[in-house]
């Protein structure tokens, strides 16, 4: 008789598992963090274009008009991949795979819009608003932040990852105050608290 396999428990997939995250710390990260629950069964957090049109919204970007979302996702989806591969690397001290480098290294060559400063009426330095991208000065943004935080010691230091087994979001540590256990405490670590809660009242 074949042995019984024994399947994952599946995971029921709220619309908060769904949601968008915007609280990884920096872009790259939250790029990462529209794929949830990474060591079970992955949950696409961003697989339309509405889903694009609201990521890209919630880092404060805009893609220039005509573009195809299906092009744009499967591009971003890659980025992803690779820049999981790569962070993820620098905590577990695994070597990241060439290809993932390579592909950072091609899609952050063509150089973003540069930054501008705006006065207001009443003197304030605000940064300039919100212009539309291509597919390729997005895709360089993205990539460009990841080789900051990899290159830069000091943000590298506070990359971490949640200390969920189910969850595991690559986030960037604030630096100051508890070092930061969970991705966030409204989720994961009141998650944790209340599993704590019920066990120490089920003990004996």
């Amino acid at each position: 008789m074949d042995a019984v396999q024994h399947q994952p428990p599946r995971t029921r997939v709220t619309a908060q598992l769904r949601a968008l995250r915007f609280d990884a710390g920096t872009l790259c990260l939250n790029l990462v963090a529209t794929v949830g629950r990474r060591p079970g069964v992955p949950v696409e957090r961003m697989g339309d274009a509405e889903r694009l049109e609201a990521w890209c919204r919630g880092v404060g970007l805009t893609l220039a008009d005509g573009y195809d979302p299906r092009d744009v996702l499967s591009s971003l989806h890659a980025l992803r991949a690779a820049a999981h591969d790569i962070a993820s690397g620098a905590l577990d001290a695994h070597r990241p795979r060439q290809e993932s480098v390579d592909l950072v290294n091609l899609l952050a060559r063509p150089a973003p819009p540069a930054p501008r400063l705006e006065v207001t009426a009443d003197g304030a330095w605000v940064a300039e608003g919100r212009r539309a991208l291509s597919k390729e000065a997005l895709l360089s943004l993205v990539a460009r932040d990841l080789i900051d935080l990899m290159t830069d010691e000091a943000r590298r230091s506070r990359l971490t990852a949640c200390a969920s087994e189910v969850c595991r979001m690559l986030c960037l540590d604030s630096g100051g105050g508890r070092p930061r256990k969970w991705c966030s405490m409204r989720r994961c670590g009141n998650r944790a608290k209340a599993a704590g809660r019920r066990l120490r009242e089920s003990a004996p």
